[in-house]
């Protein structure tokens, strides 16, 4: 009889659940020779998401490559204890995500230099990251036409409902401090960003008249803000040991059957990402930046976004790297950040629901022309920013788009696609991180507050 203490406790109930717990704590102590010896954070980095892959590889040999991981017991048990690690650290990062862009953007506000315009910086923030979710979703829908994806094919319909869709109206309601405290807690970063932005426009305004009484308040922020930004770099010293976890449980939870039978949208999925991400390189290298120094400059958040699969809980890193190593100013740094990680977003918004729109489409006989391409493009730029904040936001934006061009009664035959949902993730959620990152550059730029000098060190 099995020992419920072992199955329900202690989740351990094969050898190889502890040969590959072992295998892990092996890894980790390479890892942390390698910090030792002063090797440099970005090759750490790539290490360990190489070993991540390798491991979850072996992972899948030895359970023979079964086509579903989730019934095999041991495998179940490994994803267990490796998610420990994995998204506990997940958890920690975004343990740092409220705090840290709460007192960030007060920080910008009171900080910020008389000629720059709050309203400015907004609307060429979301005018770049508009521009960039509109280009990619052109290569979207290029792509999935050069696949011919859906065509003479029938992708494995499951239980997958369309999920409930809101209007664009209510959403952005919701997206209101109307309850700071409940903004707070439920990580709806736009409200904070709002509430944030009404605290700091005041403590500068009242600066100017009641300086002695702001001051302590005003220093507190400071205060607050050297302190959040220290836990964050202590946090981050242990992304390494993340991204193997991250990885290695991704490919073995996932299971190589479930890959190949929607090779052609996995391929197409990446073939768009790889484009879009030149296109971000050409706009770096137009604000006068070398592209591949910036790619050097910003590896370690986009490792993180790709194994994570979390734009939100990559955003401490996202934000330090484009502060020390990218050369943007602070207060750009974090209200882009912060705005980008919410709002059009390339891979989840842009290119997946393009591409999805495109498979459907193919699939039900939907003609295709001018006006049907034209009224896509519409709605998925519009929808980037009104599926903001909320869960699930690549499957909410296939949810709108489809519903959106009059076929939602289709999209079951998306099931397939959608119970891969995390190896397509990957790449999506490097997009959009990139695409944030790449909008900070134009935004700092366009106002000159970028230090070309710390970008070339």
């Amino acid at each position: 009889m099995e020992s419920t203490f072992l199955s329900e406790f202690l989740f351990i109930t094969d050898i190889k659940t502890i040969a590959f717990i072992a295998i892990l704590v092996a890894i980790f102590i390479l890892v942390r020779k390698m910090e030792k010896k002063k090797i440099k954070f970005s090759t750490r980095m790539i290490s360990a998401m190489g070993i991540g892959l390798v491991l979850g590889f072996i992972i899948q040999l030895v359970a023979g490559f079964p086509e579903k991981p989730s019934s095999v017991r041991w495998i179940e048990e490994v994803s267990k204890w490796y998610g420990l690690v994995g998204n506990g650290f997940m958890d920690l990062l975004k343990m740092l995500v409220v705090p840290l862009i709460f007192v960030s953007i007060i920080r910008v506000i009171i900080n910020m230099k008389d000629g720059v315009n709050l309203g400015k910086l907004t609307s060429k923030s979301l005018l770049v990251l508009l521009g960039t979710t509109t280009l990619a979703t052109i290569v979207g829908l290029v792509v999935g036409n050069l696949f011919n994806l859906g065509v003479g094919e029938v992708v494995a319909t499951s239980n997958t409902d369309i999920r409930e869709i809101t209007s664009i109206v209510d959403t952005i309601r919701g997206l209101l401090p109307s309850n700071p405290v409940q903004a707070m807690a439920e990580g709806n970063i736009v409200a904070v960003v709002i509430f944030a932005a009404f605290i700091g426009t005041s403590m500068k305004r009242l600066n100017k008249k009641y300086s002695d009484v702001i001051k302590p308040a005003w220093d507190l922020v400071e205060a607050s803000y050297k302190i959040i930004t220290s836990v964050a770099m202590t946090v981050i010293k242990f992304m390494p040991y993340a991204v193997v976890a991250l990885l290695a449980n991704t490919i073995a939870a996932r299971g190589v059957s479930a890959i190949l039978g929607v090779v052609d949208f996995i391929i197409a999925l990446y073939v768009s990402v790889a484009i879009m991400f030149i296109i971000h390189l050409i706009i770096i290298a137009l604000n006068g930046l070398n592209p591949i120094k910036y790619v050097k400059n910003v590896m370690e958040p986009l490792i993180l976004a790709f194994t994570s699969r979390s734009s939100l809980g990559t955003l401490p890193v996202t934000i330090e790297t484009l502060t020390e190593k990218a050369g943007v100013d602070n207060g750009v740094a974090s209200f882009v950040g912060s705005l980008g990680s919410n709002a059009g977003m390339n891979g989840c918004a842009a290119i997946y629901p393009a591409l999805m729109a495109i498979t459907v489409a193919n699939m039900s006989g939907t003609p295709m022309d001018f006006s049907f391409y034209g009224m896509l493009l519409v709605i998925i730029v519009i929808s980037s920013l009104g599926i903001a904040g909320l869960p699930g936001t690549a499957t909410m934006a296939v949810s709108v788009v489809i519903s959106g061009m009059g076929m939602g009664s289709y999209f079951p035959l998306l099931g397939g696609i959608i119970a891969i949902d995390p190896i397509l993730d990957m790449g999506r959620t490097m997009l959009n991180v990139n695409g944030t990152m790449v909008t900070a550059v134009t935004v700092a730029n366009s106002f000159g507050d970028i230090d070309k000098d710390k970008f070339n060190e």
